[in-house]
């Protein structure tokens, strides 16, 4: 188990140098074009779905998820993200 955690250490750390310095030489981030769909949870219980339309996603040249950001390849293989928006709890009697 212990060499597995040192493995993947060594493996993401190495993959954060790449970027940091390039090698190969490529752009450190890039950026994909994904549709957006919102799913609103309504405080009647029923869920309505608004298109968000199509927005640039930034994302990094990595193997793994690096500086805060997906990897390009992931997001390019996941072009339609749902985002879900809660309104509230139709069981809670507290305004604010």
């Amino acid at each position: 188990m212990l060499l597995a955690v040192v493995l993947f250490a060594l493996l993401y750390g190495l993959d954060y140098l790449s970027l940091l310095i390039a090698v190969p030489r490529r752009e450190k981030l890039g950026s994909v074009t994904v549709h957006i769909l919102y799913s609103v949870k309504l405080k009647n219980g029923r869920t309505e779905y608004d298109d968000g339309g199509d927005q640039l996603v930034s994302c990094s040249n990595s193997l793994l998820p690096q500086l805060g950001l997906n990897p390009c390849w992931y997001v390019s293989r996941h072009p339609n993200q749902q985002i879900t928006i809660d309104s509230g709890n139709p069981n809670n009697p507290h305004i604010f």
